[in-house]
C-alpha cells in the first residue's frame, strides 16, 4: 500500500493535490490560482512554516530568501541532514 502525499501551490498556498509518490515537488498548473507553479511536497512546507513561525537558534534564517529556505526545509525533510548542518556564507 503506498502513501499518498499532498504538494501545496507555492504561488497562492491554498490550494494542495495528492500524489502517490514522493518527491520534493511537482510543477503543474494550480486549477486555483490558474499559473503553472512549483507544488512543494506538503511536509517540507509544514517545516519551512515551522522555521518561519520560530526561526532556528542555529541558522540566521532571515537572511535566506524564500528558495534558499524552501531549499533547506526540504533537506532536512527529505534526507539525514539537520538544521545545524547548515552555514550561510559571506
Amino acid at each position: 500500500m503506498t502513501r499518498e502525499r499532498t504538494y501545496r501551490c507555492l504561488n497562492c498556498l491554498e490550494h494542495t493535490i495528492t500524489r502517490e509518490f514522493d518527491v520534493s515537488h511537482l510543477s503543474v498548473t494550480c486549477p486555483n490560482c490558474e499559473s503553472f507553479e512549483r507544488f512543494v511536497n506538503d511536509d517540507v512546507y509544514q517545516r519551512f512554516q515551522d522555521y518561519e513561525e520560530s526561526p532556528p537558534e542555529s541558522l540566521d534564517w532571515g537572511r535566506l530568501d524564500r528558495t534558499e529556505k524552501l531549499m533547506v526545509s526540504e533537506r532536512v525533510v527529505r534526507t539525514t541532514r539537520s538544521i545545524e548542518d547548515f552555514d550561510i556564507e559571506e
